[in-house]
Order: structure tokens, then sequence, then C-alpha cells
């Protein structure tokens, strides 16, 4: 996730909740019956617990009872469930584009032909993409060929100027082959496209995994050696020599992460932005050639780079002088292998699941036709979001959904005008950057283009990396180029949404437009504490502890008086407090400063949501729903979304890796904030879900 944009609320396990969203998927169905419930199920509820004791227990423990995690899954849940339902829509759409590349002309489909590829429409492309990814028999008898020639160049990498080429080239396929490379907005110029330098070229999630000193953590990075040993193996290493490469590798991978920042130090914005000339940048890491390798990367010149961890760089240069070039080596060719992994033949897909359900403690592998329709979606996600979005979300979706979104605006900007902490200075710069607030709902108004993409009839790894290659040079070919305030970062079948601090811009695509977030034959106080709560907590991300800091152009610009900036600190560091006292699996802490912007977020969002179901409400029949009154729905709504249960293994890889808190904590953290669900719920003081008044959190 990139420091200027806070990805939803809806990665609730830390990855995608669905990558992959599809037509709507229907109102919940009873866990007993095969009713549709437009609303509250109170079969989703647990009456054994009481809701002012653990809500989240309350509201889920009967949905968590009747769904288990399945075998193939990290962690199952309501988005889960969705995400199922969307899958088997995407792959109607995808199964049709294929029949229709199959029916192409020759000239258009020909594996050889520029010309070809060029005619060929996004929709033939798309089919093609994934028709290849389902074709089993031809990746079975390529298995590793395609990519033998890749293997042989980077074992056959000798000198400096050697490496620094192919890790040029791999930083293109691979993404933060030794450092990262990218483009971004210029934090302090949101109006020009720059060049950024940054951490990287790890293997495992994080770099805790690899300096944490616990069994677990061993454990793991045990698994790990003998994962890269295996893979190693199979690409025609003799075992004893596999088993040698895979040691010094971890050991390489473990200096770089030595020097590497941990993620709540990179949080702040102003920690990670240090423009400088690029003659600068040369001389922190002056072994590395930098002017060479980028562009060798084919970076665009430049004269120029923000360096977001200058002593990151200043160690790797050590690195380059002091580790072995066989080592180097052997680097680049495990991780231009880990790349490859899932795309290649039984052998190797076998093995990259073997280590995937290490970290996961998932039990089998998903199908190959739902990894074939994610990987469609990441590489080629406004192709098939064409065909999703005129299958699914008609314009008076996306005109309603918008409505609700400015009707969401008017009450946090009536917030903002009360708000009794913050001076008038600050109150009206807030105004502001929320009334340059843009909106995009359920789709880009003009789609990517993906003619210079080659797709072809060939084992489906080539297709991918020339994906992978489209997309880095789609990237990195924005630097010293205004930005498209208008682009996506998000596909529209995806069910999550966002908020980016450099385009000032809330985006909901238009796969999460729909139950459970929001349902059109529920009662609005069921979509309120869904939806309303989501478009909620993305407005609150502009001005959370990463966003509050960037002003309504999007720049990176302090427009709070310094009294009203340390007010917020203080509220915020509420916030950090008591999400640090929360637990997972009995021993693990939510990290209260990762996971702030987050849950500054759901308080904001519960509050503005709540705020405007009330004014909904006025001067109507106050209607009950499964024996709840609105105001409760409303709250049972929001901890419906978050009805999880995730193994320990991934539980414990969130914790060290995720923004957002577990979806427990999600529930119970910001409502036992609220006043608001107290006087719902009729709890007391001394309840576990109401926090002493002293210790209450109030931002936004």
């Amino acid at each position: 996730m990139s420091v200027n944009s806070v990805i939803l609320a809806v990665l609730i396990a830390g990855t995608p909740v669905a990558l992959l969203a599809q037509q709507p998927a229907g109102p919940a169905q009873s866990s007993d019956t095969s009713v549709i419930v437009h609303g509250i199920d109170r079969a989703d509820l647990d009456t054994t617990c009481a809701a002012c004791t653990d809500f989240y227990q309350f509201a889920t423990g009967g949905w968590r009872a009747h769904h288990p995690i399945p075998a193939a899954y990290p962690r199952w849940g309501s988005f889960d469930v969705l995400q199922e339902h969307n899958r088997e829509t995407v792959r109607d759409v995808l199964d049709e584009a294929a029949r229709e590349a199959a029916g192409s002309p020759p000239a258009a489909s020909s594996s050889g032909s520029s010309a070809g590829n060029a005619a060929r429409s996004a929709t033939e492309k798309v089919g093609l993409y994934y028709a290849t990814c389902m074709d089993s028999a031809a990746v079975e008898a390529a298995g590793i060929t395609p990519i033998k020639p890749e293997l042989a160049r980077l074992a056959a990498v000798a000198t400096p100027a050697e490496f620094r080429r192919e890790a040029a080239r791999l930083q293109a396929m691979r993404g933060n082959v030794v450092f990262g490379v990218a483009s971004q907005q210029d934090p302090k110029n949101s109006n020009e496209v720059i060049l950024q330098l940054s951490q990287g070229g790890l293997g495992l999630p994080d770099r805790d995994y690899y300096l944490k000193p616990d069994s677990a953590s061993a454990a793991v990075r045990a698994a790990y050696v003998a994962h890269i040993a295996r893979s190693l193996a199979l690409a025609g290493d003799d075992d004893a020599t596999a088993k040698g490469e895979a040691d010094r590798v971890m050991a390489l991978e473990t200096s770089l992460a030595r020097i590497s920042r941990p993620r709540v130090e990179r949080r702040d914005p102003y920690a990670v932005y240090h423009p400088m000339p690029l003659a600068d940048a040369e001389k922190l890491v002056p072994h590395a050639d930098l002017a060479q390798w980028l562009a060798e990367a084919d970076v665009p010149h430049v004269t120029s780079a923000n360096v977001a961890d200058p002593d990151f760089f200043r160690s790797l240069d050590s690195l380059l002088t002091t580790v072995p070039m066989a080592d180097w080596r052997t680097y680049l060719r495990w991780h231009f292998l880990a790349g490859a992994e899932p795309w290649l033949d039984t052998r190797f897909v076998d093995e990259d699941f073997r280590m995937e359900s290490i970290l996961n403690g998932t039990k089998e592998m998903l199908p190959r036709w739902q990894r074939c329709v994610r990987v469609t979606d990441q590489s080629m996600g406004e192709a098939l979001g064409q065909a999703y979005v005129a299958r699914t979300f008609p314009p008076e979706a996306k005109a309603r959904a918008l409505a609700m979104v400015r009707n969401m605006e008017a009450v946090l900007r009536e917030d903002l005008g009360t708000l009794a902490w913050m001076s008038p200075a600050t109150r009206q710069q807030a105004i502001t950057k929320l009334d340059a607030y843009l909106n995009k709902i359920g789709y880009p108004d003009t789609w990517r283009d993906y003619s210079k993409l080659e797709v072809k009839r060939r084992p489906f790894i080539e297709n991918f990396i020339a994906a992978s290659d489209f997309e880095y040079a789609r990237r990195i070919n924005k630097i010293g180029h205004p930005p498209d305030r208008m682009e996506w970062t998000m596909s529209p079948p995806t069910v999550n949404a966002y908020y980016n601090s450099n385009i000032n811009e809330v985006v909901f695509p238009a796969g999460i437009l729909q139950p459970p977030f929001f349902d059109p034959k529920a009662p609005d106080a069921v979509n309120y504490g869904g939806i309303g709560a989501a478009i909620g907590h993305e407005m609150t991300h502009g001005f959370d502890d990463q966003g509050r800091k960037f002003d309504a152009q999007g720049n990176l610009h302090d427009w709070w008086t310094a009294e009203d900036a340390k007010g917020f600190q203080e509220r915020a560091q509420g916030i950090v407090d008591q999400f640090n006292g929360y637990t997972v699996n009995d021993s693990l802490h939510v990290n209260g400063k990762l996971t702030q912007g987050e849950n500054i977020a759901d308080l904001g969002g519960l509050r503005i949501a709540y705020a405007a179901l009330e004014r909904s409400l006025a001067n109507k029949p106050r209607e009950m729903d499964a024996g709840f009154t609105p105001e409760q729905q409303f709250f049972l709504s929001w901890a419906r979304i978050w009805a999880t249960t995730s193994r320990p293994e991934f539980a414990r890889n969130l914790i060290l890796t995720d923004v957002h808190s577990p979806g427990r904590w999600r529930v119970n953290g910001p409502m036992s904030n609220m006043p608001e669900f107290a006087a719902a719920f009729h709890c007391q003081a001394g309840d576990p879900m109401v926090r002493p008044a002293d210790k209450r959190v109030s931002i936004w």
C-alpha cells in the first residue's frame, strides 16, 4: 500500500477481501434456511453472549459457528462468501471472452503477429489471457522450458555490470528486487509524477519475519530456506548445491531486512520524503552505478528522485561490495523463480503452495479457475471490468451510490463546522479539503488502453511476464508527466475502496456496491451501517494520521495550527493506546501505531454514518427489523461485515504486516467509544463494551 493511498477497511484479513467482485451477490441467506433475508438475520447472532459484554460475539457468533474456514482459505468471513459468489460471475464473463478470443480471425490471433495483437480487442485479449492460464495441459507440457533462457541468463551473471543489468530487468518483472523502483506523485507537488527509490528486496512478507527471535518466526525462516532449496532443485540444481544456495539467499535477505525500517516508521509521509538530485542519490550508493542501473530498468531520463529510505541505500552500498557475486547471482535466480513458480507446472505450483500454507495455514489449494480469475483481474482488470460493469452495474446504481456519498459529505461538513476541539482557521481548511474531494463511483470514465500488451497463444507464464512488463512500463513512463487524476488504481470488479491523499479522492469500485455493504431492499439503517459507514471510513482517511498532512490539492502541507495538531495527536494517541491493549489468539497484540489510521477511519466512519442515519430517520416511523430498532440494526450491520475467522498462522501474518485491526476489534474497538452504541443496547458504565469516560476517544 502506497503511503499516499489508504486502502479501505475492506482488507479484512490483510489481503483484498474480494479481489474480484461480480454481480450483486444478493442479500444474505439465513444460516438455517434458504429464506433470503434483506436485513438483520437472527441466525447470525449468539444471544448467549450479552451485547454489552462482547458485541462482536453477540452480533456474529452464530454466523461464525455455522461457517467454518474451508480448507483452501486462510480465513473465512462474510466477504469471502461474497467473493465466492462474485467469482462465479466473473468466471462467466471470462469464459465468454475466452470463447470470443478462440473464434477471432487468424490474423488477429496468431502467436507471432504484432499487427494481429494490435487488432485484437481488449475483450479478446482478456479472454485469451484467461484461456492460456486455464490451459493446464499446455502448462504441464511446457514445464520449465519457457523460463530456461531467463534462468540461464541469470546463472551467467559474473560481474557487477551484469548483476546491475539483470537486477534492473527483474525489477520490471518481479517488483522490489534489491530495492524498489516506482513512479509516484510528488507529495509536495501533486501535479508532477517523479521517480521514487525505496527499500525492498525481501522474499518473506516483512522484515520482522527475518529478525524476530520467537520460535514461530524461526520456524517460518527454516521453512522458507527449505522452500528455496526445493524450488532451486526443481529448476535443475542438485540437492546439496540447492541447500547451500538457499542458506546464502536467506543470509542476504536477512542483511536486507536489518537495514530496512519497520512499517510503523514508514507511515509518516514526511519520513519517506527525501527528494534530491540524482547525483546526490548516486552518492548514497556509489557502487550501484545508479544512473546506469535506472537506464537498464527503462526509467525515463531523470535528474532527481525521492529516495524514501536514504539509510537503506547507504547500507545497501556496503552489501553490494561485501556479498559475493555468486550469492547475488543466486538471489536473482531465486526471485525470478519465485515470481514464476505459481504459473509453471504442477511440481512448482505445489511447492509454491507449500510455502503459502506455512505462512497462511491453508490446507488446500484454490482450484485453477479461481487462481486464473484472480491473476486475470490483477493483470487486465479494466479490460475485465468493462464486461463486468455492463452486466452488473447500471447507471441508476451509480447515481444512487453517488447520492449517498454526497449525503455523507454533507454530514461530515456539518461535523467539521461544529467540532469543539478545532480552531476556526484549521476548520476552514478542513472544509475546503472536504469540498475538493473527487468522488469516483463504479468504474472509470475512460478505460485503460491495452493495445500495447501482447497476449498470445503460448504457455501462460510468457503472457504473465508480458503483462508484468506492460504494467511496469505503464507506471514508470508516467515520470515527468502530470498525473492522470481520473485514473483508477483498483479494477471495477474489486470488492474494496480507497482514499488517495495525493489526488484527494474517494473511490468506490462497482464490486463493493452490493450486499452486505449495500442492499436496496434492506432497511435504511442496515445500509447506513454497511455502505454508509464504509463511505464515512474513506472520507475520514482524508483526516487520519496520514491523510490530515495533505491539503485540498493533494500536497504534503501543514495546514494545521500548532494547537490543533497537538489536539489531534493527543486524541490519536488514545486510539493507539486502546488498540495496543487488544490481543489476537491470546498472545499477539494488535499494533496500535501501525493500525491507527484504519482505526481512526473506522471510528470516524461509524460516527458520520450514524449521524446520517439519524438525519434520515427524522419525522419518519422508526421501523423494527428482526426485533431490533434502527439504531441497533445500524451497529449489527457494521458487525456483520467483519464476521471472520482466521487461521492462527494467517492471524500472525496480519499482525506483523496489516494496517487493519482484526475484525473483532474493528467492531468492539470503535463501538466501545460511542455513547450512541451504549444507548442503543442499554449498556451501562462498567460493561466491557463501554469505555470509561476518561479513556473514551472522539476525534471526528
